[in-house]
């Protein structure tokens, strides 16, 4: 039986649980066990006493020994609502005494350091049940409001984000590579041209919402950045929906939508864990989901954003302008004078990517990005650009290898419609879910700049 499944109904009832012993407290003639199986994030208490044949044995039962337990489950004496009174234990993994995860607080410096035994603790339990609630809440919202579910290729030859920004994939022989002209021939590879692995699914979501008006994509992408930031990693996932007949204003509805229904999913089905969350790692954060779900996003365009920082009694590391982007010092201080999330919309072109719609001053694209409390920016989208004429002039002046796009730029010659679409990262999502400051610790087993163990 599943600890998860336990409940009132079964007190007096006889029931088997297998799982791990977190902690064991032994006395002479009785001990208690602190049992989990991972179903949940509350524990069972196991109590057993020496009228079992093998007392002495369960005594000597160290953390992280895998056991399966039988017994009368019954009202507690203590703080849980109910407990196990043991008629059998057995053993069925040893565990030696240098275990690293004992019943004691671990950095999570340490706990990156046995990423592969660290789901073990409270931490990161609450931490991946919360990942795993989230990721069910969006394919949830998307399903129920008509969208297809689109997995597109991690293995690419089209140049969205930059090459300079993915990983190059090759079946080469470094040791014997073929050589025209001192460079290598690619035309010998197995794809018989360059080829990365994808740092969005955006361009061939866009290809599908052409098709099927509502699309989004959800898996791992992969960026080269040699970031040592705690919000940065070279491997993560993404959410990201591509919707036909959709102009920024629409797009802005439904992230507001999206975000409030995932937030409310987690907050419904993981109180437990969000609750140890909010007294362990971050003071406040019941209350500040809540007010996100319960809260109206403002919406403000970038220069507006920028006359708000300028106006402020405030010394800026990093001076506001409305050319540039803005920092996470800007980030923070908007979501506080407006205290809750906003959107900024309408940033200058020079600074966004080259499929973003072109607005009617020439000097701004209808992107949009939303800055979320205590996170920053958690959302990243925009109208793309359904001119032909427009985004091939636009690629062209930004250095894109049309080549690489010209199945791309052709969805704008065959019916092409105005559509948008937006990307979010899940890991940061996770991180505001969670109060979690270091991506690291959000995803099982973080890829970063000289980390790529287990």
């Amino acid at each position: 039986m599943d600890v998860k499944d336990i409940n009132k109904d079964l007190i007096n009832s006889i029931i088997t649980v297998q799982g791990w012993i977190r902690n064991h407290r032994k006395q002479t003639t009785f001990g208690f066990i602190d049992f989990s199986d991972g179903t949940c994030f509350k524990h069972l208490q196991i109590v057993y006493d020496n009228s079992l044949d093998n007392f002495q044995e369960i005594s000597k039962l160290l953390v992280g020994c895998a056991i399966e337990a039988q017994g009368k489950l019954v009202e507690s004496q203590g703080k849980q609502e109910f407990e196990l009174q043991a008629t059998k234990i057995k053993l069925l993994g040893d565990c030696p005494a240098d275990y690293p995860i004992q019943p004691k607080r671990h950095t999570n410096e340490f706990l990156r350091s046995v990423a592969h035994l660290r789901p073990r603790t409270n931490l990161y339990q609450a931490v991946f049940k919360v990942r795993s609630v989230a990721a069910f809440a969006i394919h949830e919202y998307f399903q129920t409001h008509n969208y297809q579910y689109i997995h597109t290729p991690l293995l690419t030859t089209a140049d969205c984000e930059g090459e300079n920004q993915m990983f190059k994939v090759t079946t080469l022989d470094f040791n014997n590579l073929p050589l025209v002209d001192g460079k290598v021939d690619m035309s010998k590879d197995l794809f018989g041209k360059q080829a990365y692995i994808t740092g969005t699914g955006q361009l061939h979501g866009e290809a599908f919402a052409m098709a099927c008006k509502k699309i989004y994509t959800f898996g791992p992408t992969f960026r080269t950045e040699n970031s040592n930031t705690k919000t940065h990693a070279n491997e993560f996932w993404m959410i990201e929906p591509e919707i036909a007949f959709c102009d920024l204003n629409e797009l802005m509805n439904i992230e507001e939508e999206m975000l409030k229904s995932v937030v409310s999913y987690v907050l419904k089905n993981c109180l437990d864990e969000i609750t140890f969350l909010d007294r362990f790692v971050e003071k406040g954060l019941l209350d500040k989901l809540n007010a996100l779900v319960n809260s109206t996003f403002k919406r403000i365009t970038h220069h507006e954003a920028v006359d708000i920082l300028l106006s402020a009694d405030i010394k800026w590391e990093f001076t506001p302008s409305y050319e540039d982007d803005i920092a996470k010092e800007h980030e923070k201080y908007i979501t506080e004078y407006f205290k809750g999330p906003v959107f900024i919309y309408n940033w200058p072109k020079d600074i966004k990517a080259w499929y973003m719609k072109e607005n009617s001053d020439g000097k701004t694209v209808a992107a949009v990005d939303l800055e979320v409390p205590g996170s920053g920016e958690l959302m990243g989208g925009s109208q793309r650009e359904e001119d032909y004429d427009k985004i091939l002039k636009r690629a062209q002046k930004m250095g894109v290898d049309i080549d690489t796009v010209n199945w791309y730029l052709d969805l704008r010659r065959f019916g092409g419609c105005y559509h948008s679409g937006f990307g979010m990262g899940f890991e940061r999502l996770i991180m505001y879910l969670t109060g979690v400051e270091n991506i690291r610790d959000v995803i099982a087993f973080p890829r970063t700049p000289k980390s790529c163990d287990f």
